[in-house]
């Protein structure tokens, strides 16, 4: 009877020590999303800065400053959808979705700064541009420790026997956060 009763103890044992390293493992990869949310939630903020900076010089390029404006709309609406269920497959595929798009529009309002010398010399707009593209480097650094968090996570949960209390206790696979296009993983380049 004591052999029974200490088998089913360290049986106990070891299936809490599993679920806490579960628990412990979705957890980190809610932090690094939190970190991620911080760095663009900061990179929103400069966005319509940008744009009134730019509005003064671009009178006639109503169009792209308008698309900046709704690409940021959409990022901050995907982020919001991804920071109510970090991991979750659909917003993550949603705020990448946004966030390509968001880093296109910005790309084309560059461009077309190129074309406006008044206001490539705009000290406004320099410090906007190298806040813009320091905080593009801190997302991709947080979207690494993201995904490599995710992928910490989604392993202990497939690996036997940490599977078997996974599915017990409905750890479900988290998703990472992906940019689809090679030239949105670099940091829009810049040149004042």
């Amino acid at each position: 009877m004591l052999v029974l009763v200490l088998v089913v103890g360290v049986a106990a044992a070891w299936g809490v020590g599993i679920y806490n390293g579960l628990v412990t493992a979705r957890n980190a990869f809610k932090n690094a999303f939190a970190q991620i949310d911080v760095q663009l939630t900061r990179r929103y903020d400069l966005i319509p800065n940008l744009v009134e900076v730019a509005k003064g010089y671009l009178k006639h390029e109503r169009e792209t400053l308008e698309a900046v404006i709704q690409a940021r709309a959409a990022a901050v609406s995907g982020l919001a959808a991804a920071k109510a269920n970090p991991g979750d497959p659909n917003a993550m595929a949603s705020l990448g979705g946004a966030e390509t798009g968001l880093a296109g529009a910005l790309s084309r309002l560059m461009v077309v700064a190129e074309a406006y010398p008044d206001l490539k010399a705009n000290q406004n707009m320099m410090q906007l541009t190298e806040e813009l593209t320091s905080t593009e480097n801190r997302v991709a650094f947080a979207r690494q420790a993201y995904n490599d968090s995710v992928m910490a996570y989604n392993n202990k949960r497939e690996v036997f026997p940490s599977n078997l209390i996974a599915g017990l206790f409905n750890f479900v696979a988290a998703a990472l956060l992906e940019i689809t296009e090679p030239a949105k993983r670099e940091a829009p380049k810049v040149s004042f």
